[in-house]
């Protein structure tokens, strides 16, 4: 490890996406919803809105996928779910996230009652087609999902463009958008960090080295209680799964452990690599259960975060987060931070390259596994 020593929370802001392709029957909704008076929302019929406050709860069904969400071993992460989750935070209300295996069956959830918004890719005609309004998850600005190679027909589908919970959506779209969290979002979750070549090597790797320490990378993350998926993707970014690794400054292995931590570990032989996994693995663990307080997957990335700068440099960097009156407890809000000092430091720029490659390590084992079960 080369290291030296839970959501957005925006108030929503009730303002219409420019005019996309989606629904001008929603964006007509819209703007009649915002102008009703406040006892409006109050009346009879409760509406979904009303439900969701009262129990405190914001169900959301998605379809898996590289722009929605990945479902991991450990916990769920994605574009899409955080976003989702973050909206979920700023109403003040538990997150409860469902699957569905196709666009249409979570769209029939939602027009069933059994959860407030899917979460999808869904062409338009069939959304519409289902009876239910679609919002644009970018307030129009689909040439930043573009630009990260993500899906442009991303949505999140109501059942009732009148409701005020998709008044509220909206709103915390665009406010978002407005303050540049939308982007940097995306920007984590940038789908073209791995350019062909580099593609190509790291399945050349994959195919050739983890099946190999497969078995240690499942064993080990089983007794720390880890995603094994997520423990090889660290190996692969600090030495790309090679044992025999050595960086300038003298961190060797295939988990690239410095003397100090070695032996803090337990490890007695670097360059072995069932202990060098196992002193990752419990040295990751160790990270994790300093942001125990942080919901997953944020907590997940503060962690890999932790690995790599060490958990004091971050911490000054929280700290200095929550002097400027944002979340330090936000791994959007760190990583809008980092990236934009990464110029004036570039342990910053090393960090966020760390996770964000680690992120994408993992989202593509996780893919290579699946297909080699079909």
């Amino acid at each position: 490890m080369r290291h030296n020593s839970g959501g957005l929370s925006l108030k929503p802001a009730f303002a219409l996406s420019k005019p996309n392709r989606f629904s001008s029957t929603f964006r007509i909704a819209l703007l009649s919803t915002l102008f009703l008076p406040l006892h409006s929302f109050s009346s009879s019929p409760v509406t979904q809105y009303d439900k969701v406050v009262g129990k405190k709860t914001l169900t959301v069904v998605g379809v898996e996928g590289s722009s929605t969400f990945f479902k991991e071993d450990q916990f769920l992460h994605g574009f899409g779910y955080d976003l989702a989750r973050a909206y979920a935070n700023d109403l003040n209300v538990n997150f409860k996230f469902k699957t569905a295996s196709n666009s249409a069956a979570a769209l029939d959830m939602v027009k069933k009652g059994q959860a407030d918004f899917a979460l999808t890719t869904a062409e338009p005609a069939l959304i519409e087609k289902k009876s239910l309004i679609a919002m644009d998850i970018s307030c129009g600005d689909q040439k930043t999902l573009s630009q990260y190679g993500l899906s442009t027909h991303l949505s999140w589908s109501f059942k009732d463009a009148t409701d005020p919970i998709a008044a509220t959506a909206n709103g915390f779209i665009c406010s978002n958008k407005q303050q540049g969290t939308l982007s940097k979002l995306a920007a984590f979750y940038d789908r073209n960090v791995m350019n062909k070549t580099a593609q190509q090597v790291f399945y050349r790797d994959i195919s050739k080295r983890l099946p190999v320490y497969k078995a240690s990378f499942q064993k080990t993350a089983k007794k720390h209680q880890l995603d094994w998926h997520l423990l090889a993707a660290i190996g692969y970014q600090e030495s790309y799964l090679n044992p025999a690794s050595v960086s300038p400054t003298g961190v060797t292995g295939l988990m690239m452990l410095t003397q100090g931590t070695a032996r803090e570990m337990g490890v007695e032989d670097r360059r072995d690599p069932t202990q060098s996994i196992q002193g990752g693995a419990q040295y990751f663990r160790l990270m994790l259960t300093q942001y125990n307080h942080i919901a997953k997957p944020d907590q997940v990335w503060f962690a890999l975060a932790a690995y790599n700068m060490g958990p004091g440099a971050l911490n000054k960097v929280r700290n200095t987060v929550k002097r400027k009156g944002k979340n330090p407890d936000s791994w959007v809000d760190v990583y809008q931070y980092l990236s934009a000092n990464s110029k004036a430091n570039p342990r910053y720029k090393q960090c966020i390259t760390y996770v964000t490659r680690i992120r994408a390590y993992l989202e593509n084992i996780k893919q290579d596994q699946q297909l080699a079960r079909l």
